[in-house]
């Protein structure tokens, strides 16, 4: 059996912001009704908070994201996720729920520095002004889906398809190149 590895394996460029694949990262998708006994009984039990809407919890290496108002992407370190997909699946037998561990279907990229937001700001319809600490965007990055959250000060976290990962981190590069900033310095 073949180690796992991530779709870029690391990849980094440093321009006027640094783009960064992250590399392996838990999750997994969860479909459910949101307001359910059930699902915030075992999803406290594993450490994680039922978020608002477009809103992001986390504790230590968990996070929960909102994806839509059934949905819930859970992120948490790559070798967890087997195990807790099959605990969440098991206690949620009998009620209406899906559950899927999606990370080796996905990728998920840093976008640091002072600039960060520019450079999102020239590839996704998002106000960035207006974006709330701890809200998740669901949108596009030019030509292809994702979710963006600003993950620390001067940091953006972003997620796509892993089948478009070099293309996102190359439109990310574009977009980061030294002399394309938006504003002068």
């Amino acid at each position: 059996m073949s180690d796992p590895v991530s779709a870029l394996q690391g990849q980094l460029y440093d321009g006027f912001a640094q783009i960064a694949e992250t590399g392996l990262q838990g999750m997994i998708t969860l479909r459910a009704d949101l307001a359910s006994k059930p699902l915030a009984k075992v999803l406290k039990s594993e450490g994680f908070s039922i978020p608002a809407q477009r809103a992001i919890t986390s504790n230590g290496n968990k996070s929960a994201l909102w994806m839509s108002p059934d949905e819930m992407l859970l992120l948490v370190p790559y070798t967890d996720a087997p195990t807790l997909a099959a605990t969440l699946e098991a206690a949620l037998s009998g009620t209406f729920a899906l559950v899927a561990d999606v990370s080796d279907a996905r990728a998920m990229f840093r976008i640091t520095g002072t600039r960060a937001a520019e450079v999102l700001a020239k590839l996704c319809p998002v106000d960035f002004e207006t974006l709330a600490k701890d809200e998740v965007r669901r949108t596009r990055a030019a030509q292809v889906a994702a979710a963006l959250w600003q993950s620390a000060p001067d940091e953006f976290s972003l997620i796509s398809f892993r089948s478009v990962a070099a293309y996102v981190m190359g439109i990310l590069e574009h977009s980061a190149r030294p002399g394309s900033e938006l504003t002068p310095t």
